[in-house]
């Protein structure tokens, strides 16, 4: 039921301690049968392209999960943040100067092969969500704007409310960024070895095999972490890693990359201010 789901991924802002991608291998048709020969891995950052601020700029990251009205019972009915004010936010941020861009494209800034806007901002979602779909993409798509997904692989396919791979192909299509949220979203910091590895790295080969991108970004399922879940993801082959730590994303922490929580009843000019004091 979408309830449990929102329950196993409500946001505990809490951690216990706080090179770009490349060609992508045509995949085997079995998942099952992909290891990490199959996965694009990444490659030594060549010397500098491009100069500028931009390079260790920070970037606000904010950190969505459901779009749409929450169903009566919900228990974190905080999650949701309605259609309407969505739209509102969006519309403050493109009018105070924002341009959204992928984790991808700030990774690629922050060494030297991309460029950003003046005003550079990362909208991420995690679980995957129909509200990604059916509200956030067509409101994000108005502006040119991309958006990134971070894909619980256990919620593709719930019916009603998660999403399929066909929705996610069409984001993917409409330049949103794959990134992986894990397989079920389990407290990374208190499992096995055995388990650890497969919910970080079986999740990666997933989501390459289904959607074919790098799926070069991890999301820290409730913002648990530690020096074991960090060198877990590292060898994974993931250039870096988001957390619900509060504030903004910093070239020095890859691995502990701080998002902004956007919550429910949350309005524009509020989350402007949280933006600007990060």
């Amino acid at each position: 039921m979408i309830a449990a789901a929102i329950g196993a991924a409500a946001v505990t802002g809490s951690a216990r301690q706080a090179t770009a991608t490349h060609h992508v291998k045509a995949a085997p048709a079995n998942p099952d049968a992909l290891s990490m020969r199959d996965l694009p891995v990444p490659v030594p950052i060549p010397p500098h392209r491009y100069r500028g601020p931009h390079l260790r700029t920070p970037v606000p990251v904010l950190m969505y999960h459901a779009v749409g009205t929450p169903p009566a019972g919900a228990p974190y009915p905080e999650l949701f943040v309605s259609d309407h004010l969505f739209r509102d936010q969006v519309r403050a941020l493109a009018g105070a100067g924002y341009h959204a861009v992928t984790l991808d494209r700030v990774w690629r800034a922050w060494h030297g092969r991309a460029r950003l806007p003046a005003r550079p901002i990362v909208l991420s979602f995690d679980d995957g969500y129909r509200g990604d779909f059916g509200v956030a993409m067509p409101a994000l798509r108005r502006l040119g704007w991309p958006g990134v997904l971070n894909l619980l692989v256990a919620n593709l396919h719930r019916r009603h409310w998660g999403l399929d791979t066909a929705m996610v192909r069409r984001m993917a299509a409409n330049g949103w960024e794959i990134d992986s949220h894990t397989l079920t979203h389990p407290d990374l910091a208190a499992v096995s070895a055995a388990r650890l590895w497969r919910e970080v790295h079986r999740s990666r080969v997933v989501l390459h095999r289904l959607f074919g991108g790098p799926v070069s970004f991890f999301c820290y399922p409730s913002g648990e972490f530690d020096a074991t879940v960090i060198a877990a993801v590292r060898r994974a082959g993931y250039l870096a890693a988001t957390t619900t730590l509060p504030g903004l994303a910093r070239p020095a922490q890859p691995f502990a990359l701080r998002r902004i929580r956007v919550d429910g009843g949350e309005q524009a000019s509020l989350l402007l201010a949280t933006i600007g004091s990060g």
